[in-house]
């Protein structure tokens, strides 16, 4: 069985929890509070050496970070990753663009902004920059769900779990999707989808191996 080391209110580890649950791969969770320093102990950086999470142990001793890397891991074979050569090309591109694009604005505004006391003072420099690259990076979105009802292989697919993580909860980073129809369109097509979870779901102990 799978460990997945996670922080609850990380969106990259709420991608990794959204896609096991999505895909009943049973998993144990262990919660690691990077906002207390539990990721960067010696024995969670022998884990790895980054000190970020999510960490998913595959196998005893054997670890695989970077959440989208995990993603691929666990949905190969599964309707989640595309097999197609163009098709697997484009989920890889959206989630390229997410890690490039939305992670460093909308996921870091989120951080200082909602989960770091007094972090909107500590990064008031940064605000205005998160802002305007999160936008632009929020009209790449839009435009291309103007005429796609997914971001790849036309299905649900890891890449809208991959961009979903932080973009739906982009307004606690102060910006405003009022102005954005179709990607709101699809954050609903996205929490429609069979076995969603919210951010603050958790599973029970062994709940997934049914």
């Amino acid at each position: 069985m799978y460990t997945l080391y996670s922080m609850q209110r990380s969106g990259n580890c709420y991608k990794v929890r959204l896609a096991l649950t999505q895909l009943r791969i049973p998993f144990r969770l262990v919660e690691v509070d990077i906002l207390k320093g539990e990721n960067r102990t010696p024995e969670f950086r022998e884990k790895n050496p980054s000190g970020r999470v999510p960490l998913l142990e595959v196998a005893p001793s054997r670890y695989l970070p970077e959440s989208n890397a995990i993603l691929w891991h666990i949905a190969r074979g599964t309707p989640l990753a595309p097999a197609d050569p163009f098709d697997c090309a484009e989920a890889l591109r959206w989630m390229f663009f997410e890690q490039n694009s939305i992670e460093p604005t909308i996921g870091a505004a989120y951080f200082w902004l909602s989960l770091v006391r007094g972090g909107r003072e500590l990064k008031v420099h940064a605000i205005e920059a998160w802002s305007e690259a999160g936008y632009q990076a929020l009209g790449v979105m839009e435009e291309h769900l103007e005429t796609h009802r997914f971001f790849a292989a036309d299905r649900y697919t890891i890449a809208d779990i991959a961009l979903y993580a932080y973009t739906h909860i982009a307004n606690t980073g102060d910006f405003d999707l009022t102005g954005f129809p179709a990607i709101r369109a699809w954050l609903k097509r996205v929490a429609d989808q069979p076995r969603h979870v919210g951010m603050a779901w958790s599973p029970a102990p062994l709940a997934l191996a049914e």
